[in-house]
């Protein structure tokens, strides 16, 4: 239905414009005395004001002056993510809170939200006391670990299940538990996004092929569920998913995160709204978007109750302002329950994308306050 599709985008062209603006009003504490690190993106560059700085919490202030949607990255070697800032739409700017430890990284830009990047080397040297010197920081990263340990054993669970159903070419079994099993991936994506391709590997769409990469991962057994129906030959890829999902987990369960990434996590998650749920890009095979979309606030809103005693302590106010703006969205997506799950994509109207479109640009822009008030020492 070419409809649906077509509202869908008009909707997230509002949200996108939102979603990027809203970081520009970060204070950029914790940037250090020389400021934030400007960032000039283009379709065709990446230019890095500094390509070094000191260990510690450094912010990047990234203009996108392109005619493209681009993304923001810091790498450590082999691809480990330190922070990413998606969906920085042509004209506008988002600024991005890293703490960052002595060591060689890249900095990447990526137009059109595609591909390996524009890189260039970064150093960073010194030392600095850690964000978790701080008890209050330290137990917020204590709690969002545990909270990723009881998602990651519930996706390894659910994604065991998938697999056994495609394997068995039980297909109304699979296209149950497949919105289910990736319910508990979507809480943690910032997460596993920090390990390579592992990301692109489990969860990739198909346009991971321009990227030279095979198309795997559960959307493409979804393709095959939605589309012929028929899933007796997909028992490698199933496999291999269930592999990549167990390697995840156990790199999940082993990361040390940084409080910063609790707090970027949040708005990442709202950023995977804008860019797949509200577009219905996500799972254009099955169309469950929503239990996607729902499982990315519920994502963001744990990590934002991990980081709730220092919020509270530092920014009292933006605290009452996510609980009301969390709480408002929760109400849009309801309105849209069918049953014990949710309506599908294409039965949603353009008003129906409109108010959640709205609902996540109120939420996004206090979310994008929190990276600061948490970098503050």
């Amino acid at each position: 239905m070419r409809t649906p599709r077509i509202l869908a985008l008009t909707a997230v062209s509002v949200l996108s414009a939102g979603l990027a603006a809203c970081g520009g009003d970060d204070t950029g504490a914790g940037a250090g005395t020389d400021g934030p690190i400007a960032v000039q993106a283009s379709d065709t560059s990446c230019a890095v004001a500094r390509n070094s700085a000191d260990a510690g919490t450094n912010v990047f202030a990234i203009t996108n002056s392109g005619s493209k949607v681009t993304e923001f990255y810091v790498y450590a070697p082999g691809d480990r993510v330190m922070a990413e800032v998606e969906n920085i739409a042509p004209g506008l700017s988002r600024e991005m809170h890293v703490e960052l430890p002595a060591g060689t990284y890249e900095t990447a830009c990526k137009p059109g939200m595609i591909g390996k990047g524009i890189r260039s080397a970064f150093t960073v040297s010194g030392s600095s006391a850690p964000l978790t010197d701080d008890a209050k920081l330290a137990d917020a990263t204590a709690s969002y670990q545990r909270y990723v340990k009881s998602q990651t054993g519930a996706l390894l669970t659910k994604t065991e299940e998938f697999v056994a159903a495609v394997k068995a070419n039980e297909v109304a079994k699979a296209k149950e538990l497949f919105p289910i099993s990736r319910t508990y991936w979507e809480r943690i994506e910032p997460v596993a996004e920090i390990f390579g391709d592992l990301d692109p590997k489990i969860d990739g769409r198909e346009e991971v092929v321009e990227e030279g990469m095979p198309f795997t991962g559960f959307h493409r057994i979804e393709k095959d569920l939605w589309g012929s129906g028929d899933v007796s030959k997909d028992g490698p890829i199933a496999d291999q998913l269930l592999a990549d999902v167990k390697e995840i987990v156990a790199k999940a369960n082993a990361e040390k995160l940084s409080p910063l990434q609790l707090a970027n996590g949040a708005k990442a998650l709202l950023d995977e709204v804008a860019t797949g749920k509200i577009t219905g890009e996500e799972d254009r095979y099955s169309h469950t978007d929503l239990w996607d979309f729902n499982a990315n606030v519920e994502g963001s809103k744990a990590a934002v109750a991990s980081l709730r005693p220092v919020l509270e302590e530092r920014d009292p106010a933006l605290v009452k302002t996510l609980d009301t703006e969390f709480a408002n969205v929760d109400a849009a997506l309801a309105k849209h329950r069918k049953g014990d799950g949710w309506k599908l994509h294409t039965e949603l109207t353009q008003a129906d994308l409109k108010a959640l479109s709205d609902a996540i640009n109120a939420l996004a822009e206090p979310i994008s306050r929190v990276a600061a008030v948490v970098s503050k020492k």
